[in-house]
């Protein structure tokens, strides 16, 4: 769909697969193969890839929602992964092979510094943790097999803010191709290929899908570097997603664009009360002038998100208290659905880091992720000033 359609009109229409019966809304093909009309038929589907031939290899409704995110993302190409975690694998194992390595920001999601840290090195892929807003830093860790720059903007949990389009700068100039996970973003919210980078990732089980009834992961970028991606590591591996969850995520981008306005103004609403309260150390929201990379946020993003983090004084047990004080949040170690959801990461997303490595990284025992969803923004506010008022 053209890119010159607004946000929302290519959130609603990009993709739409109506089918001979003109349906409204993208059919599922609940089909694990297709039939052919005639053995030349079979031949040209399989030779010559016109059509479908097996759900692993490509589906109607599943290529319906990889072109709707792929108009979002203003991408040539997009494919769909069974989860957040499988379109990182398959993006690097398409890129790497053994002896290879890559530069990580640290601030990542606890579940990518696992794949990192135990199963990549295992394939003979090596990686190198830095803050890569230090260029000094980056520029020692080069090898002459330095393959990938990995970016997580903003990062999670401490909403941490990259400039992609130096990154990507720096990154062009010593051959690396630069992937980033935008999950935290959306497309509504930044679109990474178009400051530079080469490919996008998401776990669309959060925002994108938005409803918290799917997993689901999204690479996007060239057809030059998905198209291999496809053939090869994505069909053989079958990380694909199914046509009933490709569906679903299709459905719930078709309210993105209402969902993410609504929550990053509840964040906001959330993160200003937040600043004020004693029982609070510090808050991280990109859009809290009071953020250490609000200006580069403010350069870059067309809004601020829908998750924050802050730090309570005391600990983990304030921690513990706060959070078994909530009844209206729900205490869910994910984020990005209609409901605001609250974790613990020092406990469950980044428990796999020693305490030494948490506190470097500043995840404190204190320290609360929240993910805005789309209630009443005062009555979040009541929720969260009640268990704050428990700790006083």
């Amino acid at each position: 769909m053209r890119s010159n359609f607004g946000f929302a009109t290519r959130a609603v229409h990009a993709g739409h697969l109506k089918g001979e019966e003109g349906a409204t809304v993208t059919p599922i093909f609940q089909t694990a193969a297709f039939s052919f009309a005639s053995s030349n038929e079979a031949f040209r589907r399989f030779q010559l890839g016109e059509g479908y031939v097996y759900t692993r290899y490509g589906n109607p409704t599943v290529r319906s929602v990889e072109e709707k995110i792929a108009s979002l993302e203003e991408a040539e190409d997009a494919i769909l992964c069974s989860s957040g975690m499988s379109a990182i694998l398959v993006a690097l194992l398409s890129l790497l092979k053994s002896g290879d390595h890559i530069i990580s920001e640290e601030s990542i999601y606890g579940g990518t510094y696992t794949l990192f840290q135990e199963i990549l090195p295992r394939m003979g892929i090596e990686i190198s943790f830095t803050d890569t807003l230090n260029e000094g830093k980056m520029k020692e860790l080069l090898r002459p097999k330095t393959r990938v720059l990995f970016l997580e903007s903003p990062g999670n949990p401490l909403l941490k803010v990259l400039p992609l389009s130096k990154l990507t700068n720096f990154a062009r100039e010593n051959n690396l191709i630069t992937i980033v996970d935008s999950t935290f973003a959306t497309p509504y919210f930044q679109t990474p290929l178009k400051l530079g980078c080469d490919l996008v990732v998401h776990s669309a089980t959060k925002f994108l899908g938005g409803h918290g009834d799917l997993t689901a992961g999204v690479i996007a970028g060239s057809k030059a570097l998905l198209e291999p991606m496809r053939k090869t590591f994505h069909r053989q591996m079958g990380t694909i997603l199914s046509p009933w969850e490709a569906f679903l995520l299709g459905r719930g981008i078709l309210t993105l664009p209402l969902r993410m306005e609504k929550s990053a103004q509840n964040a906001m609403y959330l993160a200003e009360k937040l600043s004020s309260r004693p029982e609070v150390n510090a808050v991280y929201y990109p859009g809290l002038p009071t953020f250490p990379q609000y200006e580069i946020a403010r350069s870059q993003m067309r809004g601020f998100g829908a998750v924050l983090a802050f730090e309570l004084k005391g600990g983990y047990q304030a921690a513990v208290r706060f959070q078994d004080s909530l009844k209206l949040i729900l205490r869910v170690a994910s984020l990005g659905d209609v409901q605001s959801l609250i974790t613990h990461p020092a406990s469950t997303s980044h428990r796999m880091l020693s305490p030494e490595e948490r506190l470097r990284r500043g995840i404190t025992d204190g320290l609360v992720r929240l993910s805005v969803g789309i209630e009443d923004a005062h009555d979040l506010w009541n929720d969260i000033e009640q268990a704050l008022d428990g700790l006083s």
